[in-house]
């Protein structure tokens, strides 16, 4: 079992820029995949980054080049730098794991972005 807990959420400007956390319970290193969702009001939820325990990394459409998916295996945590921030991310922002079959996820965090 993999108990997640994020961190770092906030209100920011147009432009600005978040840093989210995410520390897991349990090694990273043995995680096949991590990985920040986000989930808007009304819509679903949608792959923001992943990355897998070799280190590949994969992001959604709408954020590539402006966010940037790491980890820490030594303290078991995930983060995702966030830059060049808009309205249209504003969402509760989800971390997840993927550990032998089973997904795990995070309460959630909530990040603003004000135009």
């Amino acid at each position: 079992q993999v108990q997640l807990v994020e961190s770092g959420g906030g209100l920011v400007q147009t432009g600005g820029s978040l840093r989210l956390s995410c520390a897991a319970s349990r090694s990273i290193f043995s995680i096949d995949n991590m990985g920040w969702y986000r989930q808007a009001p009304g819509d679903q939820r949608e792959l923001v980054a992943g990355v897998t325990k070799w280190g590949g990394t994969n992001y959604g459409d709408s954020v590539k080049g402006r966010f940037t998916i790491s980890e820490d295996n030594a303290k078991n945590t995930v983060y995702l730098q966030m830059n060049s921030l808009k309205p249209e991310d504003t969402a509760v922002y989800y971390c997840s794991a993927l550990h032998y079959g089973t997904r795990y996820w995070g309460q959630g965090t909530q990040v603003t972005v004000s135009s």
